[in-house]
């Protein structure tokens, strides 16, 4: 079995057996949240097929099993599925056993608009590397969508990305060479900012943001559909 693939399943397995714990029952949203990570995962997967075609980054098939769509493992797209699920689980669960967890209005606005003064900063000066462009442009998209539409969301979420971030450091280290002998993806370092936080790209911490905040305001809009 592939370093990849294992890294999916046992990021996955633990969070999906408790949603079926008895108090939380998170599984009673699994349509609202199954339809949101699909949705988000297939423009992240166009994203990920064409940074991989012009070089962005790319897969070491020491690490995953020889069988791939439009030139990604089947692990690369599994990990769309699981390390979502997983982070959301997360956030759902500390929201539950902590429901007073949030920050004010206030703090939660300043925040989000030091990021955004930031973001915009760094991808006006870096738009000839992709990475770092396309990926800041998404993050900025959505905070100013959270903006826009007074989404609390992020009131939450600032917190409990906080906590996502401890497994996402451990599992992308491994992926990006933490612990073992060669990176599982690498990156070509023209195309990014070359500021690592271990063996990760710094950009690799606004990616996940985007991808989970995008999967929660789905979720929100889904689970008043699905009610």
């Amino acid at each position: 079995m592939s370093l990849y693939l294992v890294l999916n399943i046992a990021s996955f397995i633990i969070p999906f057996v408790y949603s079926f714990e008895k108090k939380m029952r998170f599984i009673k949203w699994w349509k609202a949240v199954f339809l949101s990570i699909f949705i988000v995962a297939f423009f992240f997967l166009i994203w990920d097929v064409w940074f991989t075609k012009i070089g962005v980054w790319g897969f070491n098939p020491t690490y995953h099993i020889n069988f791939t769509i439009l030139g990604l493992p089947l692990e690369e797209i599994l990990f769309f599925i699981c390390i979502p699920y997983a982070s959301i689980f997360t956030h759902y669960a500390v929201g539950y056993f902590f429901p007073n967890l949030q920050l004010s209005k206030t703090t939660t606005n300043y925040i989000t608009s030091i990021l955004l003064l930031i973001s915009v900063i760094v991808l006006i000066f870096n738009i000839d590397k992709w990475y770092t462009f396309i990926n800041l442009l998404v993050f900025v998209c959505l905070l100013a969508y959270a903006v826009i539409s007074k989404n609390n969301i992020l009131q939450k979420f600032y917190i409990t990305f906080l906590v996502i971030l401890i497994p996402f450091f451990i599992v992308n280290g491994i992926l990006t060479g933490s612990f073992i002998q060669n990176e599982v993806v690498w990156y070509n370092n023209a195309e990014n900012l070359g500021i690592r936080l271990f063996t990760i790209p710094i950009e690799d911490s606004f990616y996940a943001f985007s991808m989970l905040f995008a999967n929660l305001i789905l979720i929100e809009k889904f689970k008043k559909v699905f009610n």
